[in-house]
């Protein structure tokens, strides 16, 4: 019964990852304050889209709007140029932009999002949205995805003790020890599966008051639509131009 101290090490840990990941779940779920009433407040365009997507999909609301409204031009090439840099009072978003452009007033847009996404501004966005409960913490997010590493940690570590405590056992006894392992490894992958395409996504950004206030949103809106849904609803040459690479056209 050689065997029987692998399975419980196994079962163990598989315990622990799953118990760990359902913690962690809960805890990302909870609102910041219980008085915080997000489920009643309506959603700017930028709240939404950091909800949805996080400080890049706030990044390229901002620059999709310069765009539009001319102030900015994104070429399919992956450059940002400034157009008009005076023209008009600017908000702390479109601040953050034309500051890591910079003073040259052009600059490859991939360089330019992860310096807008990393702004004082994005950071204040997403503090007031965690303290009205409908985003999720930094903290809560590093959690959830330490629970997810867990379980998989966990998953991986009962196949190789089944697979080990299979290969110490006569034949005979294998089915055993296999039905044995079956459980913790049922158990982990279950979890891993869930977690990964239930939980760890969805708990990225929105909390689920945030992400019931994004349900009831209407994609009629362009802006509305790139902020909820992503870049996939731009036409291809912004698209292109948010990659960073022109789109290949075909004859």
């Amino acid at each position: 019964m050689v065997w029987v101290p692998l399975l419980l090490v196994a079962c163990v840990v598989a315990g622990l990852g799953c118990a760990r990941l359902f913690r962690a779940s809960l805890m990302a779920a909870l609102p910041a304050s219980p008085s915080s009433g997000g489920d009643d407040a309506e959603l700017t365009v930028l709240e939404a889209a950091y909800l949805a997507g996080g400080p890049l999909r706030v990044t390229d609301l901002t620059l999709v709007a310069m765009h539009r409204e001319r102030r900015l031009l994104l070429a399919h090439t992956g450059w940002a140029t400034v157009v008009d840099a005076d023209g008009g009072s600017r908000d702390e978003w479109e601040s953050a932009v034309l500051g890591a452009i910079g003073p040259g007033g052009q600059s490859p847009i991939p360089a330019v999002r992860p310096a807008v996404a990393a702004a004082d501004a994005v950071r204040s966005l997403a503090q007031r949205l965690v303290d009205r409960g409908l985003a999720v913490s930094d903290a809560g997010r590093r959690e959830v995805a330490a629970g997810v590493r867990a379980v998989r940690a966990a998953f991986l570590l009962t196949l190789v003790l089944g697979t080990a405590a299979a290969l110490l056992v006569p034949g005979a006894e294998r089915t055993v020890v296999v039905a044995g392992f079956a459980l913790p490894l049922l158990a982990s992958g279950l979890c891993l599966l869930i977690g990964r395409i239930e939980v760890y996504p969805h708990t990225r950004w929105a909390s689920p008051a945030g992400q019931r206030l994004l349900s009831g949103l209407s994609s009629a809106d362009p802006l509305t639509a790139l902020a909820t849904r992503g870049p996939a609803v731009l036409e291809p040459e912004l698209r292109a131009a948010l990659r960073g690479h022109a789109p290949v056209r075909l004859p």
